[in-house]
């Protein structure tokens, strides 16, 4: 054998193991290809190996289109598969896994938690941007006041699809009127000192806090967390809720829906049930709860941290109380514990 064949045979040894082959599978092939068609002794003397186990080879071969085996033929015989006929099935057989091995990988990718340091302006508002637009039910935002014309249209389209919005604005100079934020949030406060920039969206799915100046242009010293994690994510969730929202000056708050409605977000029907109550309106709530149980009855306390006047409990604490027929309860979202029950939704009736 000469020494540009004997280099060619080890480049294909290689590259057929990288399929999976084994070095008996990779000698009993090559002897095909050499031989062209073969009856099953030729091969199995050219490749070393017993007629027997040729014939297990070559249908493990055949399996994969490499080779045709011509049972009918007396002896049997052996063929190889045209190189571009072989490759073309082979590459076949990676593209019918392709769906799984992709939804294997957005499994994964959903499921292992990014954080990364953010120190680009454009990198940071894109990334505000794209959460407003996927958010499914909610997200809460601190900006500085001159940042908000950048992500107005976007906070719109998402209180409009549905997704309870809290936006904090820092910096705040100039008007107190709440009618142009009434489109574009469910309840606005402000604070005209400085405050971080911070996000977190749909039960701690993803968000980012930061220094307020990575949002100020290309020249700054500030940078952001950006986190997958939930842990984490709750965390700016609390940090917004319990310390930045409560500090900050009411400035608009949307009004009641017409009800009946049903909420598949638990801190939306609690908006909503404090927006009723403020005007003195009865209501009824019918809870599906996260134990498949259906709880209905008169909403006789509502507790939230959302608007004035705030409840007068733990800072993070969001619950309906109920009186059902038989007895009071008390319903949180998500991953309470303060409360009875936990709700997977919510309608809300008017009992006047």
């Amino acid at each position: 054998m000469s020494e540009r064949s004997d280099g060619r045979d080890r480049e294909i040894r290689e590259e057929l193991a990288v399929f999976g082959f084994s070095d008996t599978e990779i000698d009993a092939y090559l002897a095909i290809l050499a031989h062209d068609e073969a009856t099953t002794r030729t091969i199995a003397e050219a490749a070393d190996v017993t007629q027997r186990a040729v014939y297990n080879i070559a249908e493990r071969l055949a399996d994969r289109g490499l080779v045709r085996v011509k049972e009918h033929a007396s002896p049997t015989t052996i063929s190889a598969v045209p190189p571009d006929d072989a490759i073309e099935n082979l590459t076949t057989r990676l593209e019918s896994i392709r769906p799984q091995l992709a939804a294997t990988y957005d499994e994964t990718a959903e499921t292992s938690p990014d954080i990364r340091i953010i120190k680009s302006r454009e990198t940071a508002l894109k990334r505000l941007r794209q959460a407003i637009e996927l958010a499914d039910h909610e997200i809460v935002i601190s900006i500085p006041q001159a940042i908000y014309p950048e992500i107005e249209s976007a906070l719109q389209a998402a209180n409009e699809r549905g997704v309870l919005v809290l936006l904090l604005l820092g910096d705040y100079e100039g008007d107190t009127d709440p009618a142009p934020f009434e489109p574009v949030a469910d309840v606005v406060r402000y604070w005209d000192e400085h405050l971080p920039f911070l996000y977190a969206v749909d039960n701690y799915r993803e968000g980012m806090v930061g220094e307020a100046p990575v949002l100020a242009g290309p020249h700054h010293d500030g940078y952001a967390v950006y986190v997958t994690e939930a842990f984490l994510t709750s965390t700016i969730f609390s940090m917004f809720i319990a310390t930045y929202w409560p500090a900050a000056k009411e400035l608009s708050v949307t009004s009641p829906d017409p009800l009946p409605e049903t909420f598949e977000w638990f801190r939306h029907a609690v908006l909503q049930a404090a927006l009723s109550d403020a005007e003195s309106t009865t209501l009824r709530a019918e809870v599906e709860t996260a134990s498949d149980e259906r709880l209905t009855g008169r909403i006789t306390e509502v507790v939230q941290q959302l608007i004035e006047p705030r409840s007068e409990t733990f800072s993070l604490q969001h619950s309906l109380c109920l009186e059902t027929a038989d007895g009071p309860v008390t319903v949180g979202g998500h991953d309470s514990f303060l409360e009875g029950y936990e709700a997977e939704s919510v309608r809300l009736l008017s009992e006047e």
